[in-house]
């Protein structure tokens, strides 16, 4: 056996057999696609065709995953074309001398392989993964503003085929290995790591042939080649789904798809000279460094909870949860999945009938449990009628009607009895902390826990902090949210906290807008191109008129304005009492029937004869977003929020703010502050003091400051 070793490879080579094996073992515990490997790789290569007798080349790692993928700090500092084309050629290079070397090349993919790190497999002639579900594998890029650049959209479309590649690489999610297994991505499963090493090992043995399919004569596609009608049919379908779903704020998702269809009609080299272009205008624009600070840096941050009181041990065995709607229901099932002893109570039977009905079609749809698996997870929920049933849990998160006398009462009545050293947690999404806390005997255990729906999804949790919420109950509920795999952000307390605050601005701007005689349309389009998730009016339909209306009236109270004489408040008003509450009556601002939508033809009349002053989709959507960023600075100017990574993750995770921005305060740097504050002024006053810039936007305006300098993460 001849061994040697590089920065990025340990190297063996076994007479015997005649394979050579190319273990990446990169310095830290983790291998990254960056120079470093590219430059191994070369040299492993090197070695290895220096071998008499050489057969056959094994790929591994020595690490728990096989390669996580780019290395994002050198992704983050591309900004020059010329350096960004010259970094990426060259891994593509040696990714291509791999696969032509005229022998056959194995990967054993051990653990994870994403971005670059798959794209390193699919340059070998045979995959073997690691049948587990902590292993994921595919390419994400298109989540960090950039597409893949080392071939991934050229060898994946012709492996597995046009449409099931444009799916994978424009979604941009990973996949479990026994999906992969079934579209083609890898080419056989093992149970072990040992196992899926011998089983590359085994087919190396067998002497395959060591090229690869586009490599050979008379290569056919899998599926409908280029050229051809359904090849067309798929494309153009592709690009209308993509941009139904973009509203053409991710470019890197429709680079990626051009990228195939370019690339997919011409020889394979030229094709990767395609995918490198378009990779390049990706990698070095502001678009892709915001998403990559706030999509990588902020949420990794985020998940370790970095700079947030977090406990070692939240201390919670046994979770108690009131009120069993659809936020209990779905926060019982998070809970009894993670491990959670649960005891979920209503008062209502029927409800709970449904919520048990719900928790068990949550368990159905996870089929990676096994039987026995998802038995025991049904078995952590006790669903009760009976307040006893609450005695000795370690936590109760209150998740009643949005009504501070109910939320009080619930804490009255149940709050007595947690164990010693319980906590109480309120998931109400906007009442005040500080007030439902004056119900409760020890307000320094008492937290906000705001969760978004439909929780099993949503990946933030908005810890609240009340005026008497002790430090120690803020790092229980952080570990806490951790521990059910949720995002953290730790806000202090006012009328919407963090993200409910900023919320409402965009909605409630959206009905002014209706109100001021603006094409309902137009406003819908408008907040879907200024990049936003979801469009105003159908939020409005689906959390139902009657909260939306209900929670002005809240504010109304809760701060001590008089918004009665506000448009959008009358127009609210008059959709209430004419019944039109949303989807769950079948009209709202839009008419349901079964799955179809559209808006409602009689808003206008409703409206009255109204010519809006100034108009357009620029001018809308400038209302829309400079609405809610003006109110995130002033959450910044009065303290609700502790940090700008707060600001950014609360937005782009909890509300659905344009995530190709990166978030609103990425939104604000790219704009330019100097620009929104002219802007801001203009509509002050055109349009009232409501839109006063913010004294924190006015002096980072005079001071010529961003949010994030270029190059800060």
């Amino acid at each position: 056996m001849t061994t040697e070793r590089n920065d990025a490879f340990a190297l063996s080579f076994d007479t015997a057999t005649g394979i050579a094996t190319f273990e990446l073992a990169m310095a830290g515990g983790v291998n990254k696609v960056d120079e470093t490997l590219a430059r191994g790789l070369g040299a492993a290569i090197d070695w290895a065709t220096g071998r008499e007798g050489l057969a056959g080349i094994l790929l591994t790692s020595a690490h728990e995953t096989f390669c996580v993928g780019a290395d994002i700090d050198a992704l983050f500092t591309l900004r020059d074309p010329a350096a960004t084309d010259a970094y990426v050629a060259a891994l593509g290079a040696v990714f291509r001398r791999l696969e032509t070397l005229d022998l056959p090349v194995a990967c054993a993919l051990t653990g994870t392989a994403l971005g670059g790190g798959y794209e390193l497999a699919l340059a070998c002639h045979h995959r073997v993964a690691l049948d587990s579900e902590r292993v994921q594998l595919g390419l994400p890029e298109v989540g960090l503003g950039v597409i893949p650049g080392a071939g991934g959209t050229q060898r994946l479309p012709r492996l597995i085929g046009i449409r099931e590649a444009i799916d994978h690489i424009t979604r941009g999610q990973p996949v479990r290995p026994a999906k992969a297994h079934a579209l083609g991505m890898v080419d056989a499963l093992a149970p072990d790591p040992g196992a899926v090493v011998e089983a590359a090992r085994r087919w190396l043995l067998a002497r395959p042939k060591g090229k690869q399919p586009w490599d050979q004569r008379g290569f056919t596609w899998p599926g409908p080649g280029p050229g051809t009608q359904d090849a067309r049919n798929i494309f153009m379908g592709a690009s209308a789904r993509i941009f139904k779903k973009t509203a053409g704020t991710m470019p890197q998702v429709e680079a990626a798809l051009s990228a195939i269809q370019e690339g997919a009609a011409i020889a394979f080299d030229r094709a990767l000279e395609v995918e490198r272009r378009y990779f390049v205008r990706c990698a070095v624009s502001d678009q892709s460094k915001d998403m990559i600070r706030t999509s990588w840096y902020h949420r990794n941050a985020a998940m370790r909870a970095e700079g947030l009181p977090v406990a070692d041990d939240h201390g919670f065995a046994k979770v108690g949860i009131v009120g069993a709607g659809m936020m209990g229901a779905g926060l019982a099932f998070i809970a009894a999945a993670k491990g959670f002893e649960v005891v979920l109570k209503d008062i209502d039977e029927a409800q709970l009938e449904a919520a048990r009905a719900h928790v068990a079609a949550q368990v159905k749809r996870r089929r990676h449990l096994s039987a026995d698996a998802q038995r025991a997870t049904l078995d952590r929920v006790r669903f009760t009628l009976d307040d006893a049933d609450l005695g000795g849990v370690d936590l109760v998160i209150e998740a009643v009607v949005e009504s501070d006398a109910v939320k009080q009462a619930v804490t009255r009545q149940v709050e007595p009895l947690l164990a010693e050293g319980g906590v109480f947690a309120s998931n109400t999404s906007a009442i005040p902390i500080t007030h439902l806390a004056k119900a409760s005997a020890r307000p320094a255990a008492f937290v906000g826990l705001h969760f978004f729906s439909p929780v099993e999804k949503m990946p933030l949790v908005e810890i609240i902090a009340g005026e008497a919420t002790s430090e120690a109950t803020l790092a229980r509920a952080v570990r806490f949210g951790l521990a059910l795999g949720k995002l953290p952000i730790v806000v202090n307390d006012g009328y919407g906290f963090y993200t409910s605050r900023v919320f409402i601005t965009y909605l409630m701007e959206a009905v002014q807008l209706v109100t001021e005689g603006h094409d309902p349309v137009l406003i819908e389009w408008a907040a879907r191109q200024a990049g936003m998730v979801v469009s105003p009016l159908k939020v409005y339909d689906e959390v139902t008129l009657r909260l939306g209306h209900k929670a002005t009236l809240q504010r109304q109270r809760y701060l001590g304005e008089d918004l009665s004489d506000v448009p959008a408040v009358k127009l609210l008003t008059r959709m209430v009492d004419l019944g039109r509450v949303g989807r769950i009556a079948g009209k709202g601002f839009y008419d349901y029937e079964g799955r179809s939508s559209r808006l409602w033809p009689g808003l206008a009349e409703l409206v009255g004869e109204v010519t809006p002053a100034k108009t357009g989709v620029d001018y809308l959507a400038d209302r829309l977003m400079l609405v809610q960023v003006r109110e995130v600075a002033l959450c910044l100017q009065q303290g609700v929020l502790r940090s700008k990574r707060d600001a950014e993750v609360g937005a782009v995770f909890g509300i659905g703010f344009s995530p190709a921005s990166g978030g609103p305060l990425s939104w604000l740097d790219r704009r330019g502050i100097c620009q929104v504050v002219t802007a801001l002024e203009g509509l002050q006053a055109e349009l009232g003091d409501r839109w006063a810039p913010p004294r924190l936007l006015v002096d980072m305006a005079r001071r010529r400051e961003r949010f994030f300098p270029e190059g800060v993460r």
